[in-house]
């Protein structure tokens, strides 16, 4: 079992960068996938970014691209997800997941482990 805390998050201009960070319990942090979702008000919750075990492979939504850049550290476990040029509707609560899955997918019901959530607030 996995357990996570996400930080990082707060309120930051149109414009500006933040970085989140996403700490995981256990010795089993590099068998996992770990993948980003937010959750804006009224609306689903939706795939930022993943990156595989090893870290040699990324993937990202297609309109955030060029933005985020997700990363890890296997060593530490954690997980982290640098934010840049942020507009206001990147404004949501972001969720750090981890999946056992054998294939990395943005499809979030194969994420078996999810932190409590960040929030995150661009002003315009």
């Amino acid at each position: 079992q996995v357990q996570l805390v996400e930080s990082g998050g707060g309120l930051v201009q149109a414009g500006g960068s933040l970085r989140l960070s996403c700490a995981a319990s256990g010795r089993t942090f590099s068998t996992y996938i770990m993948g980003w979702f937010r959750q804006a008000p009224e609306k689903g919750r939706e795939f930022v970014a993943l990156i595989t075990r090893s870290g040699s492979s990324t993937r990202y939504a297609d309109s955030l691209k060029g933005r985020f850049t997700i990363s890890r550290d296997n060593a530490k476990n954690t997980v982290s997800l640098q934010m840049n040029s942020l507009q206001s509707e990147d404004t949501a609560v972001y969720y750090c997941a981890a999946s056992a899955a054998t294939i990395a997918s943005s499809n979030r019901a194969l994420y078996e482990y999810w932190g409590q959530g960040t929030q995150v607030t661009v002003s315009s």
